[in-house]
């Protein structure tokens, strides 16, 4: 997300959806927002991925703990059982990039000839 923007939806509207206005305006059906939330229980969080669903969009959660709201809130949960802050952090790049390169193989690498 853009800061100038975010600043100003939290401005404007409040914190609570400064990033559901964002999935609101650029989210559509099959596209995938991926969220984070050390907690599963962040509002702002929960309120975007609420209109990513009713928008149809797949939505994919990053959470610790025992997942929070989010768990129940998104198509994918990806839970890190820990209760420790930079543990799932830390566990929550990893998996992020993980998931980059299996993306950038899939999407860049080209077929053994």
């Amino acid at each position: 997300t853009d800061t100038s923007v975010m600043t100003a939806l939290a401005n404007d509207f409040g914190y609570d959806t400064c990033f559901a206005r964002q999935v609101e305006a650029l989210s559509g059906p099959g596209d995938v927002i991926l969220v984070f939330s050390t907690s599963g229980n962040s509002r702002s969080i929960l309120n975007a991925v609420q209109i990513a669903r009713d928008r149809g969009a797949i939505t994919i959660g990053f959470t610790g703990e025992d997942g929070g709201l989010l768990k129940d809130a998104v198509d994918i949960c990806l839970k890190i059982p820990s209760a420790s802050t930079p543990r799932i952090q830390e566990c929550h790049i990893t998996v992020g990039h993980i998931l980059c390169s299996l993306i950038e193989k899939e999407l860049f690498e080209t077929a053994p000839k």
